[in-house]
């Protein structure tokens, strides 16, 4: 795959298509009220392809589950990191995901000579870097991370669902649907839930005998 020049000034110099692994990298969870955010990165083997690969927002929850374990299995090397609610309500949330994606690509047992990245904005590395919209859908190695990263949250969202069943993780996911907005006005906010996001702030602004 040939790869786009970046418009950044300060690499315009660089050579960009440069020989040795590749790497793909997508996010988690930037949406969702509540968990934090989620980054992989993946380096496949081209000797052992993993048919079937794709956004994981376009497959089911079953085919992830079995792709995550052959991602696991036959890739070359592959890293999972993330960025807490913490971290997400004091940089906010771009920078956030930024943090998780440089974690993840940090945490590689082999370096890539070059990184492909979902989306249009790219975390500080210190490799060459591309960022490719709809990259997910595109690349193998970024439907890979992405596939990580999903079933790494859904999961960890799952276990928190085991010890707050009122709000109702285990099907939102964290995001702000009707189901979650209604729990959080009758409940509260938990620790989990990020205060820099908008509903979250509204509903801790207004006192507890005034939601509805």
């Amino acid at each position: 795959m040939r790869s786009r020049k970046s418009s950044r000034p300060e690499q315009a110099s660089l050579v960009w298509d440069v020989p040795g692994l590749v790497a793909g990298v997508d996010e988690a969870g930037r949406g969702p009220l509540a968990g934090p955010v989620v980054a992989a990165a993946v380096i496949l083997d081209d000797l052992h392809p993993i048919p079937g690969l794709n956004d994981s927002k376009k497959l089911s929850a079953s085919r992830r589950e079995a792709l995550f374990d052959q991602i696991r299995a036959k890739a070359l090397c592959c890293s999972v990191a993330q960025a807490s609610v913490e971290e997400i309500d004091r940089l906010n949330i771009l920078q956030a995901t930024m943090l998780a994606m440089r974690r993840a690509v940090q945490g590689l047992r082999l370096k890539p000579a070059k990184v492909l990245v979902d989306g249009n904005r790219l975390p500080p590395l210190d490799v060459l870097a591309e960022a490719i919209v709809g990259g997910d859908a595109k690349v193998a190695a970024i439907s890979a991370a992405s596939i990580l990263a999903k079933v790494t949250r859904d999961r960890q969202l799952v276990e928190l669902h085991a010890s707050h069943p009122e709000y109702g993780f285990d099907r939102h996911k964290g995001y702000g649907t009707a189901d979650h907005l209604e729990a959080l006005r009758r409940l509260g906010p938990l620790p989990v839930h990020r205060r820099s996001f908008a509903p979250v702030a509204q509903l801790l602004a207004t006192p507890p005998e005034v939601r509805t």
